[in-house]
């Protein structure tokens, strides 16, 4: 174990006093949460960074409630987690948020093709206990089936409120194309600009995911496919969070004829370009 320790110590990339005061930060709940958000010091905080501006956005359009979904629960932890991000955003911002959990329940289906994985993934992978899991949860519901076909009938049988943020877990290129199928619906049914994680994008050096195959494909086929939709990468974020994995994990739905979408929401952020080029 302490083999172990020390080399993941002297190959990690972030200074080991940043590590560790992110770990005290995060179990002694220091700070705010939007500050310790910021620093990265909360479980998945690329879930929580979603949730968290797409809040912001909605505050700013005067939004009184947004949707959050996860496509891809699994056993549900990271719904459980959307959880508690939720309920310390909700104390932030006034915005009512909606959590709904996509999945199948039965584990990953059979791998169509090459760009599904199938040599990195395995037929029933991911299944979910679905009572246990409904004990545990709060706010979210769940919303079972093929998600071909749950994308096409979600919003008329659950009329949730817009769509804000989008956590993306579904490994596969077929099962993400299928996903990316829920932006067809009206307008109305989003905020003009989502905030996106894809969690299937990187892998490893046995899964070498790749721009041909999976989430890269499915995203990279929408958008050619869409001359006014677009997802793409939020470009922010690798100067934000340098030292935070999933920084270039983060996407942003663009909607570009959405009726708010060039409704002005720059407040402070516009403000401080101001003040930057005055003259002193």
């Amino acid at each position: 174990m302490i083999r172990q320790l020390m080399l993941k110590v002297l190959s990690w990339p972030i200074p080991l006093r940043v590590v560790i005061a992110r770990k005290v930060v995060k179990r002694l709940s220091l700070f705010s949460y939007a500050e310790r958000l910021m620093m990265g010091a909360v479980e998945r905080p690329h879930y929580g960074h979603c949730i968290y501006e797409a809040a912001k956005l909605a505050a700013r359009l005067k939004y009184p409630e947004i949707s959050v979904i996860e496509f891809g629960c699994g056993g549900g932890n990271g719904l459980l987690n959307a959880e508690t991000h939720i309920n310390e955003i909700e104390k932030v911002f006034s915005v009512k948020i909606q959590l709904y959990g996509f999945d199948n329940a039965a584990g990953l289906p059979l791998a169509k093709d090459y760009r599904d994985y199938p040599h990195y993934f395995r037929p029933g992978q991911f299944r979910m206990d679905m009572d246990a899991l409904r004990k545990r949860l709060g706010r979210a519901k769940l919303v079972l089936g093929d998600v071909e076909k749950t994308c096409q009938t979600f919003f008329n049988e659950y009329s949730p409120a817009p769509v804000g943020a989008i956590l993306h877990d579904l490994d596969f290129y077929s099962s993400t194309r299928a996903a990316l199928q829920i932006f067809e619906a009206d307008s109305t049914y989003f905020l003009p600009r989502v905030f996106m994680y894809f969690d299937d994008i990187k892998g490893n050096n046995i899964w070498l995911p790749c721009e041909y195959t999976g989430e890269l494909l499915a995203i990279n086929e929408f958008n050619k496919g869409h001359a006014m939709k677009k997802v793409v990468p939020n470009q922010v974020m690798l100067a934000r969070y340098w030292d935070q994995w999933w920084a270039d994990q983060i996407f942003v739905y663009h909607d570009f004829q959405h009726p708010d979408y060039n409704v002005f929401v720059g407040g402070a952020e516009s403000a401080s370009h101001d003040a930057n080029i005055e003259l002193r």
